[in-house]
């Protein structure tokens, strides 16, 4: 059997400061290479023994993480709900699971792991993984430690964990919602269908392997909807705001168990196999718990937000192709709603041509058991498409795969989308604003007035008349449902209503979920006479904020590196 000495490991690091390493118990040397912008810095650790193909070695590195982490949010106790205890979250999608433990930090790589964490009595840990019991930690009986295992392959960038006060109420068999206390009570009702979901999602793809499913609902600064970590699905707070849009996000968390955290893009590149599939998925559930016309009302408004980041990119812009080049590209900065859009639309379109929902359905699940646990690319997922339809080869050769993977802008015109209804608004005139009844929105659902909202953002801006008016009757400033807010106030900031762009900067800042507060800071920034005004608040706001919000925000507001850094 052949031997090797001498042999190099190397970990991505992102500011750790390394302080030993060791293999087998024995000292090993370590260096660390060259630092990237974004990338961080590799840790190479040389094995100081000769090994055999096949043998197991035990590495280990003695490290700390920096102030600057960008995979962990530090929170104050002024920044939570109950203003007593700090609060501790990690953030780890894409790439920043390296600024946090030293790891081989790609969607190509998938691990198990088992863990200890010590923390203080009065606070709780939670990872992404099944609770292993909790004990006294024998060298400091002021802390408790929490035991954690997950037996299942997963990758790096939902690696969590999350240290908190906290509370949990149980919402299923298989179930708890955690949260600050106070909030508890409201998020247990809030996704009380967890399980229903969780039961549907089996029933169109196949078992649930991960064992628990529980929600964390985060503090305001969580970037994100929603992060698909193993067993501990994290959650935005707006969704508590009456937010209709709720049932969306947690469908969509759990389809990722299957199509994300079970099957895997082995590159950020291919990141529309992880989301592609689960938006798909996510509609799908909803069609079984609803019915086909709520999926396609739910497909209208996702080709609205596609139709948003093309303009926000340019339709030109290379990271709005389904499958971009990343080369020397940080994927924050290409993150965008293109790969889950584009490609449910990919998908969508496919569903037509082989048959249906239903036939369609069968190859979603049949290509999840073919890939399970495993890391997969775009021409991997294609073959397998011709493979499983190979009754219907010649239809899918006639597909534009260029135009669909590799061209920027919306997809190709032969993709169909369902025409959304018309709004008396849209054909008001100035003289004639008397067309603006209360019933417009009276009779409409949350997600018939997001849509409609949506549709009005996708006109030319609306003359402040109009807004003026849509507020007197409408009364639109009254709607807390998070949505639709953030929708209104673009509408009105858009529409040159000063008096608008106070409210559009608090929703910004009291909340740090980029859906948001992204659009929002761009509109009040292109609204010349506020642009000075955008950028003194996100300055003052920025502490408070998430890291990969804060540097985002910061690229949108063109505010440079001198500017963020002095605070």
């Amino acid at each position: 059997m052949p031997q090797f000495l001498g042999m190099d490991l190397t970990l991505d690091t992102k500011d750790l400061k390394i302080i030993s390493a060791l293999a087998n118990g024995q000292p090993a040397r370590f260096s660390l290479g060259p630092k990237h912008s974004f990338k961080g810095t590799p840790l190479d650790i040389t094995l100081p023994f000769e090994i055999s193909r096949g043998q197991h070695v035990i590495v280990e590195v003695t490290y700390e993480t920096s102030t600057s982490a960008s995979a962990l949010q530090w929170l104050t106790p002024e920044q939570t709900a109950g203003k007593k205890q700090p609060y501790l979250f990690s953030q780890c999608q894409a790439h920043h699971c390296r600024s946090m433990v030293p790891c081989q930090d790609s969607p190509s790589v998938k691990h198990t792991y088992y863990a200890q964490v010590s923390v203080p009595k009065d606070l709780v840990a939670v990872m992404s993984a099944m609770r292993d019991g909790q004990e006294d930690d024998p060298q400091d009986s002021n802390r408790t430690i929490y035991r954690f295992r997950q037996p299942v392959l997963f990758l790096p960038s939902v690696y969590c964990i999350t240290i908190v006060i906290t509370c949990s109420r149980e919402i299923g068999p298989r179930s708890r919602v955690w949260s600050e206390k106070e909030f508890v009570d409201k998020a247990a009702f809030e996704f009380s269908e967890t399980e229903t979901m969780l039961k549907t999602a089996e029933d169109l793809v196949g078992p649930y392997v991960w064992g628990q499913y529980d929600i964390l609902v985060l503090p305001p600064s969580f970037p994100y909807g929603g992060m698909e970590n193993p067993c501990l699905t994290f959650a935005t707070p707006t969704l508590l705001a009456g937010d209709k849009s709720l049932s969306d996000v947690i469908a969509h968390e759990i389809s990722h168990s299957w199509t994300g955290n079970l099957v895997t893009n082995k590159t950020w590149e291919h990141f529309w196999l992880n989301e592609g599939h689960t938006v798909y998925l996510e509609r799908m559930i909803g069609r079984c718990m609803k019915s086909e016309q709520f999926r396609q009302f739910d497909a209208i408004g996702g080709w609205k937000d596609l139709q948003d980041s093309v303009n926000t990119f340019g339709a030109n812009n290379p990271l709005t192709n389904l499958v971009p080049s990343l080369q020397d590209v940080d994927p924050d900065d290409a993150f965008s709603s293109v790969p889950y859009e584009k490609g449910f639309a990919l998908l969508y379109h496919l569903e037509e041509l082989m048959g249906g929902p239903e036939v369609f359905m069968g190859f979603v699940k049949s290509y999840i058991q073919m890939f399970a646990y495993s890391s997969v690319t775009t021409e991997e997922w294609k073959n397998y498409l011709f493979t499983y339809f190979k009754d219907k080869v010649n239809i899918l050769k006639k597909v534009d795969w260029n135009a669909w993977m590799f061209t920027p802008g919306m997809p190709p015109s032969s993709c169909t989308v369902m025409k959304p209804p018309s709004f008396a608004p849209l054909q008001a005139k100035d003289q004639d604003l008397s067309s603006f009844k209360k019933s417009d929105v009276k009779v409409l659902s949350s997600q018939q007035l997001t849509e409609f909202l949506s549709l009005l953002l996708h006109e030319d801006p609306l003359p402040l008349s109009h807004v003026k008016k849509m507020q007197e009757v409408y009364d639109l400033n009254a709607y807390m449902n998070s949505e639709i807010r953030f929708r209104w106030l673009r509408l009105c900031v858009r529409s040159r209503w000063e008096e608008a762009v106070p409210t559009a900067l608090k929703m910004a800042t009291e909340q740090g979920r980029m859906k948001f507060t992204r659009p929002l800071f761009r509109e009040v920034y292109n609204f010349e006479k506020y642009r000075d005004e955008a950028v003194r608040v996100f300055l003052a706001s920025q502490a408070a904020m998430h890291p990969v919000t804060s540097g985002l925000v910061a690229k949108d507001l063109k505010v440079g590196a001198s500017n963020t850094t002095s605070l």
